[in-house]
């Protein structure tokens, strides 16, 4: 367990250091250099780093190691992109297929995220964020769908970590919400999949203008 904990944290670290242009394109992490920094054996850090490859910030590269990956505003625009089609997917299935009881969750998880936003709970209502995303992914009823859903939100989780920190943004995500929530209950499948295209444009919006 300690192992796991060790290479989530130091991903995480790394993450946010790339976002954030600490770690500037092609800067090599170095495994010796990194085991020294976070006080760790190479596994976790081995781990960690296949996490960064995983999620396109970092690539391997003959010879060099793994280095940090140059992200331009295109291939965000491009994940994106391929995240609001593939919710959008989701949501228009989950719109014809999720159950009652599942109808009544996500229901009340809206309620609670609302009170969360009301509050400005940024933290708690990030997290609340993705647990409401995933139960849109599992009410697709597809699970090849909600694993690459899953998947992608992952990939897309570094840039995205910053855009839910203003009372604007939040309150801007939260009535996306209510409408998404509304629509699935009235089995609007259309309806469902444009407003998932329009929360994801939002959301690209916002990390954008962070980053410009």
């Amino acid at each position: 367990m300690t192992k796991i904990v060790h290479s989530e944290m130091i991903a995480k670290t790394l993450e946010a250091e790339i976002v954030a242009g600490n770690l500037p394109p092609g800067a090599r992490l170095d495994e010796i250099s990194l085991t020294k920094r976070f006080n760790v054996s190479r596994t976790p850090i081995r781990e960690a780093l296949h996490v960064l490859v995983s999620r396109s910030l970092a690539e391997r590269i003959n010879y060099k190691g793994v280095v940090v990956k140059d992200i331009t505003l295109e291939q965000i625009a491009s994940m994106f992109e391929a995240m609001a089609e593939i919710e959008a997917i989701c949501g228009g299935l989950a719109a014809m297929r999720m159950t009652t009881k599942e109808l009544s969750t996500i229901h009340q998880q809206n309620k609670m995220m609302d009170k969360l936003a009301r509050q400005n709970k940024f933290e708690d209502y990030e997290r609340e964020n993705t647990n409401f995303h995933i139960m849109i992914y599992e009410g697709s009823h597809n699970e090849n769908l909600a694993d690459m859903a899953k998947e992608m939100r992952l990939k897309l989780a570094p840039f995205r970590s910053s855009q839910l920190r203003t009372t604007e943004r939040i309150s801007q995500s939260n009535n996306d919400h209510k409408l998404i929530v509304n629509l699935l209950k009235t089995h609007n499948k259309p309806g469902t999949e444009q407003a998932l295209r329009n929360h994801l444009l939002g959301a690209h919006d916002a990390v954008i203008i962070n980053r410009a």
